[in-house]
């Protein structure tokens, strides 16, 4: 039976492991104090003989400083780890909040004790991760829309066959069809605009380049046989088409008028590198910019008003 001792010696490694960080160095009088929180009372030598003794069995390295400061050794491997840094922990957590509808349910699975040990993390007492995600949040840009329900067996079999680079056998059912159709399909990226994931993909029966919503596949099937993607296929590429626009990515040289009022950020936040701003008579900003003809574009100019007077080209739906 372990002594009460011995126990306690235990314990107090193991907090000190846990706080040790791997990027910084940590002296052994701020050790001290964080032990002294947890209601352990020890001294400074005794601290560092247990980092002595630490060092010959984790990957813990000194500065050699007076006094001396402490940390994990940058090769650490994450599995020696017996606990994660505030900043580890914070993106750990901003990943699971912003990323986890494009992270392989797999992944996810894999990645949930981190996620759970970074809560539990930030949600220590003096722990200032959690005044920073008190503090920071990230807001769309348009009306938030809550994202449509994906049906998480279809979406697993999708991602593992991108990941795999293997076929998919589908149903899926358009928008206003009643019925569902049947694809094999060629797994070639994944995109999220706004709430919507999406499939970028090639049907077996044709080159041309789709997009497939994720929540509109009824099932998902991988396969073995590898799938085919085009030689000149570059996702980057493929967005700069204005693609995910929904238009034909046609470059136009638009031409608009704007209101001081609703025009003014786009001297921060430009439309293009070549954008060009002057200000007219009439106190207004005309605004010309190089950019893609796209829905989106009609929809962004659209949402201004009588705000903005569109001089050239003429834009329709």
């Amino acid at each position: 039976m372990m002594s009460k001792e011995k126990a306690s010696s235990l314990h107090r490694q193991w907090l000190t492991l846990q706080r040790l960080p791997q990027g910084k160095w940590l002296g052994t009088a701020d050790i001290q104090q964080m032990l002294e929180r947890e209601g352990v009372q020890v001294s400074l030598r005794t601290i560092q003989r247990d980092l002595n003794q630490l060092a010959e069995r984790f990957p813990l390295e000194s500065n050699g400083a007076s006094p001396q400061g402490w940390r994990w050794r940058a090769d650490a491997q994450i599995s020696s780890l017996p606990h994660i840094s505030t900043s580890q922990a914070v993106t750990f957590l901003m990943v699971e909040e912003h990323l986890r509808h494009l992270l392989p349910p797999s992944l996810l699975d894999e990645l949930r004790p981190w996620f759970d040990m970074a809560q539990r993390a930030v949600n220590h007492s003096d722990n200032q991760g959690r005044h920073w995600l008190d503090c920071v949040r990230i807001i769309p840009p348009t009306q938030p829309l809550i994202p449509p329900t994906v049906k998480r067996e279809a979406q697993q079999a999708i991602y593992e066959a991108l990941l795999t680079n293997k076929q998919l056998n589908v149903s899926y059912q358009r928008r206003y069809d009643k019925m569902s159709a049947e694809y094999t399909l060629n797994p070639l990226a994944i995109v999220q605009r706004g709430p919507v994931i999406y499939l970028v993909c090639t049907r077996t029966d044709s080159p041309k380049i789709r997009l497939f919503a994720l929540q509109r596949f009824m099932s998902a099937e991988v396969l073995k046989t590898v799938s085919i993607i085009p030689d000149d296929f570059n996702i980057d590429d493929y967005l700069a088409t204005g693609a995910l626009g929904f238009g034909s990515g046609d470059t136009i040289r638009l031409k608009a008028l704007f209101t001081k009022a609703v025009g003014d950020h786009l001297y921060e936040s430009k439309l293009s590198e070549d954008q060009v701003i002057s200000e007219t008579a009439d106190d207004r900003l005309l605004v010309e910019a190089t950019v893609k003809n796209t829905q989106q574009l009609l929809w962004w100019l659209r949402g201004f008003g009588d705000a903005v007077e569109v001089l050239e080209p003429s834009l329709t739906p």
